[in-house]
């Protein structure tokens, strides 16, 4: 590990600037936009624009690196964000918010994958998982550490603003002075929707679900925290609870998603979440009480989308798993499209707690169909080793993790499931 950061520590600073930046203005807006009196389904909106943008990114920034090269789009892509970032306090209205809010998610999106690529190309063979891994980890640190950021000043001033934005710029700096070249680009073929259903129609659905859940947890946190009275530092300190949950429930749940059935590993994990978000929706819960909640919602969402990703690659030969990662990614995307937007309405509705009854319905659901699922079928062989992958990472990333993770894992005992 100590070689991987020694000769990628450039683009790995660079990575968690940049998630310093993304987590502090998500939760930001939520904060801000309630001051502004935007109400609950107009900042819904706001935020469920991010992952629109993120997902036409996908779609379009791996024909801008092939026209004009790495450089040139890392560097056009990051400007934007810079400038995105310093808008929103001059223009507070919910669709010039959305606009910009499409904007920065499809830079994000190019950033992304131009760094993956990156990165994936300084490693070798022999030290790739260590990078993936280490790339992972820098996620986690950047959004965790962005949640202090919070405390540092007003949201209703200029100042927690220009922060991001500075941070941002700064992350650019590292990356493109690094003395590595500029990787060539190739995007691999996709596998059909009807064909990636038919090799694991959970893991189509629970990527779609987890998408809905994620961005409800990303977008809507601060939206929830602000709508509840819940002060800046209380919504700071239950945000980072999230990703420090996922931090921490990563190694124990992957551990044991190579020695069982993943199918039965999902289904509990998603009905005790369901359990724990029934909960906390039905009424009033102190503070110390919330942050428990944040650390199960972050500790099984993050490691959720991982393990539906090595359910799938037991069902995929090594050629296949970087065209399913673009397939799996698209479904988790339009399901983040429709997350906060949904669970805004649901808000709307029935008032704050509607954010964890939205939750709940997913996470139910999930369960419910992987139960279902599990009658269909027999478990299949473990084919890959349970590989951390934050779901905020592009296809080129997911891709990676799903090839380093086809290793040879520990195979089920016979008739174990």
């Amino acid at each position: 590990m100590l070689k991987v950061i020694s000769t990628s520590w450039p683009l790995l600073l660079g990575v968690m600037l940049l998630m310093v930046g993304n987590g502090m203005q998500g939760s930001l807006l939520g904060i801000r936009g309630t001051i502004e009196g935007f109400k609950t389904f107009e900042l819904s909106v706001v935020m469920s624009s991010y992952f629109a943008g993120f997902l036409v990114g996908s779609l379009v920034v791996p024909g801008l690196i092939r026209g004009v090269g790495h450089v040139r789009v890392f560097s056009a892509l990051g400007s934007m964000i810079s400038a995105v970032l310093v808008v929103y306090p001059v223009a507070p209205d919910w669709i010039v918010w959305s606009a910009l809010r499409v904007l920065i998610g499809f830079s994000f999106c190019g950033v992304y994958i131009t760094a993956e690529s990156w990165l994936n190309n300084t490693a070798t063979n022999e030290t790739r998982g260590q990078a993936l891994s280490a790339y992972m980890i820098v996620q986690m640190i950047g959004i965790i550490s962005s949640q202090v950021l919070l405390n540092v000043a007003s949201p209703a001033s200029f100042t927690l603003f220009v922060i991001p934005s500075v941070l941002v710029s700064l992350a650019f700096m590292p990356i493109l002075l690094a003395n590595t070249p500029a990787p060539t680009f190739e995007t691999s073929r996709r596998l059909s929707f009807p064909a990636l259903w038919k090799l694991s129609p959970l893991g189509c659905v629970g990527m779609l679900m987890t998408g809905g859940i994620f961005s409800a947890m990303f977008g809507m946190s601060a939206v929830w925290g602000s709508k509840s009275g819940l002060s800046v530092k209380e919504i700071s300190i239950w945000v980072g609870a999230m990703y420090v949950g996922g931090l921490l429930l990563q190694y124990p749940i992957g551990w044991l998603s190579d020695r069982r059935d993943r199918r039965g590993l999902i289904l509990w994990l998603s009905a005790f979440a369901g359990i724990v978000m029934v909960v906390a929706s039905a009424g009033e819960l102190p503070f110390w009480a919330l942050l428990g909640v944040a650390m199960v919602l972050g500790g099984i969402t993050n490691p959720l989308y991982s393990l539906l990703i090595a359910y799938t690659n037991d069902f995929l030969t090594k050629e296949d798993m970087a065209a399913a990662s673009s397939g799996l990614l698209f479904l988790n995307g339009l399901g983040a499209i429709f997350g906060p937007l949904a669970t805004g309405w649901v808000m709307e509705m029935i008032g704050p707690h509607g954010f964890f009854a939205f939750i709940a319905l997913n996470f139910i659901g999930l369960a419910a169909y992987a139960g279902w699922r599990m009658t269909r079928r027999a478990a299949p062989g473990v084919t890959g080793n349970f590989a951390t992958v934050a779901p905020t990472a592009s296809a080129l990333a997911v891709g990676a993790v799903m090839e380093e993770a086809d290793t040879g894992a520990p195979q089920l005992p016979e008739g174990e499931s």
